[in-house]
C-alpha cells in the first residue's frame, strides 16, 4: 500500500542538499524548486541556517548503521518537527497529504519533509537503505532505491573504480613473487 510519495523524493533531496550544501539561500530556492517542492514564501538566509542544521542532524541517521539508534535519531527529528498531518491542494496540484503546517517558511517545510520522507523511505524500503557509497574516497550519501536493496555506491562510475581497484589488487596479489631461475 503506497500511503505517501514523498518518502523517495523527500530523502533523495536531503541526499543531494547534504552532498553539495546550498550556500545561499537563492541557491536552496532553485534546487528545492528543481526537485518539485512549491514554495509559499520568499527564502531567506535563516531558512538557509535552519536547513544546514537539519541537514546536520540527518547526517547522524545517515552515518549510524545501528538500526535502533537509527530509528531514535528519526524518531527525534520527527518529534521536533512534529505537526498533525493535513490534506492540501496548493498551486492547484491535485489533492495530498503533507506532515507539515501550511504557510510555512522552506527551513520549516525541509525540518518537517526530511524527517518524515526519510522514516518513510526506511520503513517501507530497509533500515540499510540509507548511507555512503562504499568508495572510501567518496563521501556521498544516497538513498538505496534499488529493487533488490543491495546498491553500495553512489553511482556507476564509482562502482566501475572499485571493480577496477579489486582487480588489479587481486592480479597484484595472485602473481608469483618467486624468480623462476629463467635468464634471458
Amino acid at each position: 500500500m503506497h500511503l505517501n510519495p514523498y518518502g523517495e523524493d523527500a530523502v533523495n533531496l536531503a541526499a543531494d542538499l547534504a552532498n553539495r550544501r546550498p550556500t545561499s539561500a537563492e541557491e536552496l530556492a532553485d534546487r528545492c524548486r528543481a526537485a518539485g517542492l512549491v514554495l509559499a514564501h520568499s527564502v531567506t538566509p535563516e531558512d538557509l541556517d535552519r536547513t544546514h542544521a537539519t541537514l546536520d542532524a540527518w547526517e547522524k541517521v545517515v552515518d549510524t548503521t545501528d538500526e535502533q539508534e537509527r530509528a531514535e535519531l528519526v524518531n527525534g527529528m520527527l518529534a521536533a518537527a512534529a505537526t498533525h498531518p493535513r490534506l492540501t491542494n496548493h498551486a492547484g496540484s491535485g489533492w495530498h497529504l503533507h506532515h507539515r503546517d501550511d504557510q510555512q517558511s522552506l527551513g520549516a517545510v525541509l525540518f518537517a519533509l526530511i524527517p518524515v520522507g526519510t522514516a518513510l523511505h526506511l520503513a517501507g524500503r530497509g533500515m540499510h537503505r540509507l548511507l555512503r557509497c562504499a568508495v572510501t574516497e567518496c563521501p556521498t550519501i544516497f538513498a538505496d532505491t534499488s529493487r533488490t536493496g543491495r546498491q553500495r555506491y553512489c553511482s556507476p562510475r564509482c562502482a566501475n573504480r572499485d571493480a577496477v581497484r579489486r582487480h588489479r589488487a587481486n592480479r597484484t596479489k595472485n602473481r608469483d613473487p618467486k624468480p623462476t631461475g629463467r635468464t634471458r
